[in-house]
């Protein structure tokens, strides 16, 4: 077994220690297959982690190891990879690394990770969002073909509010859409949009998508996790490896290809044809932020004409004002 490989990452040497080492034995891929894999669509994931405090998902024995999440930059970080200060609903805070180069996936990579977790936030403000993350989930009973249905209403939603969608899937059974928006709104009126995005979606088909923060209330539907978009929740990135034995990866899709493709076809193997073929499918999507008025005065007139204000925050979460009690309702009952 070799003891390191070192490969040379935009100018930089990025050491890969026991590269042998399996992580999805299923499979037989390999610690050096993992970081080769980041290398290959290097420009992609770079374009979803550039400067944003990111959580490291790390694996250091691979899928069928312990594991553990990393918020705060390892002590050993190279003074080239920057960080950038968060603060948790809890007041605490952290500095995170934030990747500037394909370098520092790599680096990361290294260390085991193999999800990449970035805040929807630059670590110049970290206070701003400037993406709006629907998380398109499904529930027992329901599958991929479900969430794609829902996603494709979910664009129809975000059109008639100026906003624009970016799809990828998951790496799971689920969908993440992803909307550019302009720095100007904090988490709070983010997640409040995000709240009236998922409650319109759900008014058009309460059938097959759900709201309802408590498993027992939803059934066989997709949940649209609105508490995505609370601070301190993240989302996988695009071209991240998922844990999973088959070793798939959050693939980035073109609207016109949600229906036929399936999370199955993209992985370590097939994502880098894939990149080296079309390149980042969502390269484009940082050039056009969006504005969150019409979900917002959306938000508005739910609360106004309909009564629907907040939802339940993530129990992590402070109590906040005008917030709906935190009890599951069959408990409630009792």
């Amino acid at each position: 077994m070799a003891e390191s490989l070192e490969l040379d990452v935009g100018g930089r040497t990025v050491r890969v220690s026991h590269p042998d080492k399996v992580y999805f034995p299923q499979r037989g891929f390999t610690k050096a297959d993992v970081v080769r894999y980041y290398r290959s669509v290097g420009d992609g994931i770079l374009r979803a982690l550039k400067d944003r405090p990111t959580t490291l998902q790390r694996y250091p024995d691979g899928v069928e190891g312990e594991s553990f999440f990393q918020k705060r930059a390892p002590k050993n970080l190279p003074d080239w990879i920057p960080t950038g200060r968060i603060s948790f609903p809890s007041g605490r805070y952290a500095d995170e690394i934030c990747p500037t180069e394909p370098a520092a996936v790599l680096w990361a990579a290294n260390l085991g990770c193999l999800t990449f977790h970035p805040w929807p936030v630059r670590r110049s403000d970290t206070d701003h969002p400037d993406e709006l993350r629907i998380d398109l989930d499904p529930q027992p009973g329901t599958g991929y073909a479900d969430a794609v249905r829902a996603a494709l209403a979910l664009r129809d939603v975000l059109d008639g509010l100026g906003l624009t969608g970016w799809p990828k899937t998951s790496g799971g059974r689920g969908l993440h859409v992803f909307a550019p928006i302009a720095p100007d709104w904090t988490f709070t009126q983010v997640r409040r949009s995000a709240i009236a995005v998922a409650r319109e979606l759900e008014r058009r088909d309460p059938g097959r998508i759900t709201t309802s923060w408590w498993k027992e209330e939803r059934g066989a539907k997709i949940f649209v996790d609105y508490n995505q978009t609370a601070r301190d929740r993240t989302i996988a990135s695009a071209y991240s490896v998922r844990p999973f034995p088959h070793a798939p990866v959050s693939a980035p899709l073109r609207w016109d290809e949600l229906a036929d493709a399936v999370p199955e076809d993209f992985d370590l193997v097939t994502m880098p044809e894939r990149f080296a073929e079309l390149g980042d499918l969502h390269a484009a999507m940082d050039r056009h932020p969006c504005r969150l008025e019409a979900a917002l005065e959306l938000a508005d007139r739910d609360e106004r004409e309909h009564g629907l204000g907040d939802l339940p925050y993530p129990p992590e979460h402070p109590k906040v004002k005008g917030e709906p009690k935190r009890v599951q309702p069959s408990r409630a009952k009792k």
